[in-house]
């Protein structure tokens, strides 16, 4: 199975993606954040303890990125997580907010 869509939950403030995870059934990854107008504060990212290691949370990043790039929206990390992906992908740095 592929990684589900992301969905953007805003009434949860959250961010969510179903992954499949290694034994072949499925997991959330997801972003808690804040919002002020068309940037969404990104406070916590996690990924369910079956995905951990797998590169799930990695994916649901590239697909946050894409998403907000295709929304208009800017993001601002402050997960640590977050803050270290966008580091080290430093060519989705389009969606930062300034």
């Amino acid at each position: 199975m592929a990684d589900a869509a992301l969905i953007d939950r805003p009434g949860a403030m959250r961010f969510e993606q179903a992954v499949a995870t290694p034994e072949g059934g499925t997991a959330m990854v997801w972003a808690d954040y804040a919002a002020q107008g068309m940037t969404r504060t990104l406070l916590h990212v996690e990924a369910e303890a079956a995905l951990r290691g797998s590169g799930a949370a990695g994916r649901f990043m590239q697909a946050l990125a894409d998403h907000a790039r295709a929304e208009g929206l800017t993001l601002a990390p402050r997960c640590g997580y977050a803050v270290a992906w966008f580091k080290r992908n430093p060519d989705q740095a389009d969606v930062l907010a300034g």
